[in-house]
């Protein structure tokens, strides 16, 4: 693995930037292939290397939200949520592109958070296996002699899992092997369809990056296989649009629990959303990442001092299944 030192100039971001507040905030940060180091603060993960130091710097510039776009957010949000401020909360921490967004969005549903992070570990195991492997990485997709090995986590120790797939790696699989190497369920088919999509050029999803406002990227979205609603929502936040709220099984327990909305249902979550976050307009979706961030915080402490391995411990209900899906297997 290549390593060089990169500096980023933070420009008008400074004042409201803190690397620990803005990676350890949101679940993409625990899961595979990024692995924080609580000791020295630090994120490590490994990147692509295509356009080199260019490359990373933008890969970087993304996950950590320092366009000027991110920075006005950031600004517009405090001044309807204060308190946010105070606390140095605005940047919900996001991966190097796009495409690894969606699909680990698609592996928050319908599932335990538990399995989540196996799914993201597995994938990034199964990249590594095939970058190593070369060309007979492609005579592999038609074999079925058994599952690649993942390597154990060691207590203490940084664990190299390889980076996670890319659509051109994904794209040269069939669904059912994928399955089959990283037991994703239902889930390897709209992966593999979206990967070979995007290969095909049928579908450009990073030029939804650039799209201005939040209706028009609903619609694109929406025309992603396997995406329903708290994807949608997962994904929009991803690009910056905070309007829509990824309710599940987790929002529900947070709303009984701070909000004493006890009698909080999947009959009322939409209202009871609306109702309690609708004055943070047009950012109601960072106001409840804040709520959320501090409940589980409260419950288990400061998450970027956990353990890795009490990861699967921070969100332990099993998703709510998305309408448009078949039944997690």
């Amino acid at each position: 693995m290549e390593e060089f030192d990169l500096q980023l100039c933070l420009d008008g971001s400074s004042s409201t930037f803190n690397l620990e507040k803005v990676v350890c905030n949101h679940g993409f940060f625990m899961m595979a292939p990024n692995q924080w180091i609580p000791s020295t603060k630090t994120l490590r993960r490994p990147l692509r290397l295509a356009d080199l130091s260019s490359s990373v710097e933008e890969q970087v510039t993304r996950m950590l939200r320092l366009l000027e776009r991110d920075e006005h957010n950031v600004n517009e949000f405090h001044k309807v949520h204060p308190e946010a401020k105070d606390k140095g909360f605005g940047r919900v921490f996001r991966s190097p592109s796009l495409f690894e967004d969606v699909v680990k969005s698609i592996l928050l549903c319908n599932c335990q958070w538990k399995r989540t992070l196996e799914m993201a570990q597995a994938l990034c195991a199964l990249q590594l296996e095939l970058s190593t492997r070369g060309s007979k990485g492609k005579k592999r997709r038609r074999e079925k002699d058994g599952a690649l090995p993942i390597p154990a986590e060691t207590e203490g120790k940084e664990v190299d899992l390889g980076n996670f797939p890319s659509p051109k790696e994904l794209a040269n699989l069939e669904a059912d092997y994928l399955q089959t190497e990283c037991n994703l369920g239902y889930r390897s088919k709209y992966i593999v369809k979206l990967a070979r999509e995007i290969e095909e050029g049928k579908r450009k999803i990073d030029e939804y990056e650039g799209v201005q406002d939040a209706a028009s990227c609903r619609i694109l979205i929406q025309r992603i296989s396997g995406v329903g609603p708290f994807v949608r929502a997962s994904i929009l936040m991803c690009l910056g649009f905070y309007d829509e709220v990824p309710w599940d099984s987790e929002t529900i327990k947070l709303l009984k629990h701070v909000h004493a909305r006890e009698r909080c249902t999947k009959k009322t979550i939409k209202r009871d959303l609306k109702e309690i976050y609708d004055k943070y307009a047009p950012f109601q979706c960072l106001a409840y990442w804040l709520d959320l961030l501090e409940f589980y915080e409260r419950k288990f402490g400061k998450l970027s001092e956990l353990s890795h391995t009490m990861y699967h411990t921070v969100a332990s209900s099993t998703q709510i299944r998305e309408s448009n899906h078949p039944p997690a297997i």
